[in-house]
Parts: structure tokens; C-alpha cells; sequence
């Protein structure tokens, strides 16, 4: 797993940050370890920290409400598993249907993954002037699927975060 799992006081998923990040937080004394890979350590001269995958805020943070999650170009390649809406080939770039040239905008359902040669193949065009069939529609993800993608999670790491994740029951 690259990031870790951020938790405010309250124990209530805020985002996640690079391990380095959480590392900080946590020699810093501002985040304390939830929950640690069982394996894996970080080392430094006269210090050794497990790896976490979960940290808790000692302070609570004041977070305004979040109806919708922010679009990043990150946020569109994970939102797709890095696969190209048009040929499923493994996707680098992002493509705006509607070109920025045209006043297409920077959101989740105006830009889709895509490979290189498919997004320079496409051009200044929208994708039926260009003659490509979408293989699936853009869609916008929700603020706790986002944080989920943000995690970057693999088949069983889902199930070893569930506690911790929104909607999910706590594991007793």
C-alpha cells in the first residue's frame, strides 16, 4: 500500500498522505499508529517505526462538510484502474471529451483515462468526430469512494482496512 489512512480524533476518515507524511506525523507526536503492517519497518539510525497503514490525529480537525469529491487528474486515472476508455490498454494521460479548447472543463465526467496514442489519436476532436467508442462512461465518484481509490487498495488489503473505511461495520 503507498498511502496511509488518516483518521481525525474522532476516528472519522479524513484523506490519506504518503508514508513518509504519516511517519512525520507520528515522530511529530501529532497522529499516533491505529494500526501497523505486521511486517514491515522503517529504520533510521537508532530509531525503528512499523510501517503504518492507519494513523489518528491527536487533535481533532475541524473538516467543512464535502458534497463532492475534487477532480484531479490522479483522481481520473485511479478512478479508471489506469485503464483507456477507449482501447482498455493501459491509460498515462487523461482526455477531455469535450476539449479544453472547446470549453471543455476540468471534472470527473468530462475526462476519462486514456493511452497515449488513443488521446493523441482523438486530438482537438470530441470522441464521435474522431470516430472512438467510449467502453465506459466517466462518472463522479463520491468523497468516500475517492478516499477508497486514494488508498490504492489490492484484493485482501480492503478487508485488513475495514474498520476503518466509511460504510463498512466495525470488525469487533
Amino acid at each position: 500500500m503507498r498511502n496511509t489512512l488518516v483518521l481525525n480524533a474522532s476516528y472519522e476518515p479524513l484523506s490519506t498522505v504518503s508514508l513518509q507524511r504519516a511517519v512525520v506525523l507520528v515522530l511529530q507526536d501529532k497522529a499516533v499508529v491505529e494500526q501497523a503492517h505486521p511486517l514491515r519497518m522503517v529504520r533510521a539510525t537508532g530509531l525503528s517505526v512499523p510501517v503504518p497503514r492507519v494513523i489518528r490525529l491527536r487533535q481533532y480537525v475541524r473538516v467543512p462538510f464535502r458534497q463532492r469529491a475534487p477532480w484531479s487528474r490522479r483522481g481520473v486515472l485511479v478512478r479508471d484502474q489506469h485503464r483507456c476508455a477507449y482501447c482498455d490498454r493501459r491509460a498515462t494521460t487523461v482526455d477531455h471529451l469535450v476539449p479544453r479548447s472547446r470549453g471543455g472543463a476540468d471534472s470527473w465526467l468530462n475526462t476519462v483515462a486514456a493511452c497515449a496514442e488513443d488521446n493523441q489519436r482523438k486530438a482537438d476532436r470530441t470522441p464521435e468526430q474522431a470516430g472512438m467508442v467510449l467502453l465506459r462512461r466517466p462518472f463522479e465518484p463520491t468523497p468516500q469512494a475517492s478516499l477508497m481509490l486514494a488508498l490504492g487498495l489490492r484484493a485482501g488489503e480492503a478487508a485488513e482496512l475495514a474498520q476503518w473505511l466509511p460504510g463498512r461495520p466495525a470488525v469487533a
